[in-house]
């Protein structure tokens, strides 16, 4: 089966490549950097010619508001005209947890367009909504560091490995439509601030941790369990701080 993985190049993109190419698949990696566009196009019907699946996990590279709706939704329009021109019969996308919650981001009422276009482009679809990456975890921290101390909500997050995610991503795109979602996660459910504290010890790092209910989540202030998942959610075993224990150490 051909099964074409847009930003199949990217963290994980490439990972879901590796797993349907070993399942003996027929998987082509499309970004920009091998020639395909979904964004202006380029390239993209020769890439979908005989596929049966389009697997969609690119991300606007800006977070900026206009920016990730221009991507999201370009992309989305792009991909569903080519899909039915090419008798694509499953779209597979990997969207977040808690996206309709957390709407005062315009990275994240971009990502509820993407949804909204997905179930109503007419291709049997598949949403994959993942809560936060372990690689991620670096980024909230780092964006929370106010003056040299991290200020960070108590609000519940439940990460998951970026591997898991590509595990689950690559098993839907094999599945049948779900014309629906499924939402993923870790085993962990903790306060945000306390991942953080992880993060800084397991890095050695000496940082001070304070919990600030007002701070942003990448300009959300959250409430309760916005990042967690809700009902029948499919959770991971892979814990965070053994993750990060095999993670490759920082040179001084």
């Amino acid at each position: 089966m051909k099964i074409v993985v847009i930003g199949g190049t990217g963290l994980i993109g490439s990972q879901v490549v590796t797993t349907l190419k070993a399942a003996g698949h027929e998987v082509l990696a499309a970004s920009p950097n091998t020639g395909v566009n979904a964004v202006t196009g380029e390239g993209l019907a020769e890439a979908l010619k005989g596929a049966s699946v389009v697997v969609d996990v690119a991300n606007s590279p800006s977070f900026a508001d206009d920016a990730a709706m221009d991507f999201f939704v370009r992309a989305g329009r792009n991909l569903a005209a080519a899909e039915k021109d090419a008798g694509v019969s499953h779209h597979v996308a990997l969207s977040v947890v808690g996206t309709e919650l957390l709407l005062d981001s315009g990275y994240f009422r971009a990502k509820l367009a993407q949804e909204e276009l997905i179930a109503s482009a007419g291709v049997p679809w598949t949403l994959v909504r993942a809560t936060q990456f372990f690689e991620f975890v670096a980024a909230i921290a780092g964006a929370a560091i106010v003056d040299g101390v991290a200020r960070v909500t108590s609000a519940s997050i439940q990460p998951i490995a970026s591997a898991d995610v590509a595990a689950k991503v690559a098993e839907a795109a094999l599945a049948p439509p779900r014309n629906g979602m499924v939402e993923i996660a870790g085993p962990e459910r903790l306060p945000m601030v306390d991942l953080v504290k992880r993060h800084f010890d397991g890095l050695g790092e000496t940082r001070e941790v304070v919990t600030d209910d007002t701070a942003p989540y990448f300009g959300v202030v959250l409430e309760g369990p916005w990042l967690t998942p809700t009902g029948d959610a499919w959770l991971s075993q892979r814990r965070y701080d053994d993750w990060l224990a095999a993670q490759p150490k920082r040179v001084a």
